[in-house]
Order: C-alpha cells, then sequence, then structure tokens
C-alpha cells in the first residue's frame, strides 16, 4: 500500500511545512516536491492533486490523534482523568509540530465546502473516542446524568480546538500544554455531576 512507503511520509511530512509556510493556495505540488526532496512526478504517483494531499495530511495525523485517544479511553483512570490526558495529547501533539498546528488550525479551515466535508469526516473517530469518555463519565456518575453528549463534545472539542488556534494566532508565543490543567478544571465545570 501506497502510505506504507517511506515516500509517502516524506510528502505528507514536507506538504505540512510548505503548506504551513506558504497557505493552501500558495502551496504549489512542485514546492511541495522540492521539499520532500522528489521529482514532480513522484508527488502523483501517491495523490491525485493538492487537495488530495491536505486531506491524506488530516487523515494521516488525525489517524495519529485518534488512535492516541483510543489509547486513553482504554486506560483503567477515571473518566475525568481521560478527558485531562485527551486535553494534554491534543496540546502536546500540537506544540511539538508548529507546521502541522497551522495546517490543522488555520489553512484547512480556508479550504472549499466539499474539502471541510471529507475533513469533517475523517475527525469523525476522534469524536466518537470523547464521546466515549463523555458517556463512560455520565454512567460512572462523575459527570451530569443529564447534559447533552452532541453539545458536551462540540463544548470539549471547541474549547481545545479554539485554545489551539488562539496559540497560533499569537505565534506559539506562550505553552499550549501549560493551559491543559486550566482548559480541564473550566470544561469539569460545565459537565461535572
Amino acid at each position: 500500500m501506497k502510505k506504507d512507503k517511506p515516500k509517502y511520509k516524506q510528502i505528507i511530512d514536507a506538504a505540512i511545512i510548505v503548506i504551513a509556510e506558504n497557505g493552501y493556495h500558495q502551496s504549489q505540488v512542485s514546492k511541495i516536491a522540492k521539499q520532500a526532496g522528489v521529482a514532480d512526478g513522484t508527488i502523483y504517483l501517491y495523490f491525485k492533486n493538492k487537495e488530495d494531499i491536505l486531506i491524506s495530511v488530516f487523515e494521516e495525523k488525525m489517524e495519529m490523534f485518534a488512535d492516541n485517544l483510543n489509547g486513553i479511553v482504554k486506560e483503567d483512570i477515571t473518566a475525568s482523568m481521560k478527558l485531562f490526558k485527551m486535553i494534554e495529547n491534543h496540546f502536546i501533539v500540537l506544540a511539538s509540530n508548529h507546521h502541522l498546528a497551522t495546517v490543522t488550525q488555520l489553512e484547512l479551515r480556508q479550504s472549499n465546502l466539499a474539502l471541510r466535508l471529507k475533513i469533517n469526516a475523517i475527525l469523525k473517530t476522534y469524536l466518537i473516542w470523547l464521546d466515549a469518555i463523555l458517556k463512560e463519565g455520565i454512567k460512572n456518575g462523575e459527570f451530569d446524568q443529564s447534559i447533552d453528549i452532541r453539545l458536551a463534545r462540540q463544548m470539549v472539542f471547541g474549547t481545545i480546538d479554539e485554545t489551539t488556534t488562539s496559540w497560533v494566532m499569537n505565534e506559539y508565543k506562550y505553552d499550549l500544554v501549560e493551559l491543559t490543567g486550566k482548559v480541564h478544571r473550566l470544561l469539569l465545570k460545565g459537565i461535572k455531576a
């Protein structure tokens, strides 16, 4: 499978850098190829076009987020602690790769509707794991029994997402990971039993 080949990963990593530094619309396939150290034509062995590259970037990275969250969900800890670890993991992944943070928080949002719909479909798995944490917390009495899962999910993910976007917009001037405890406490006040 193409995803298992080293050049696929090289191109994905190069695309993140090029898109973060130039913006999606100014990122030609030739720039991505140059950054990846491959010929322009090599890109088309792995991707149909630039849009396919962007979707693949998001797919690859969201898969990592979802896998990490799946591991957290399976841990033998409270739902509240799982929520903390989810927030922390989200912040750690993006704080460790400013280019990826710029692409996910800014560039993906400037894409067309069809592209955003594909991205939302990819995000679904991550949100399913978040729902699992919320349901567990409700079931074991940690979280308010009357909360609306859909609304709670939007509140949790929206807060994490906006906190990260604000950090990117402020040019990474403060420690994102350090905000984990504050964000966690704020969210718990909204959902705790």
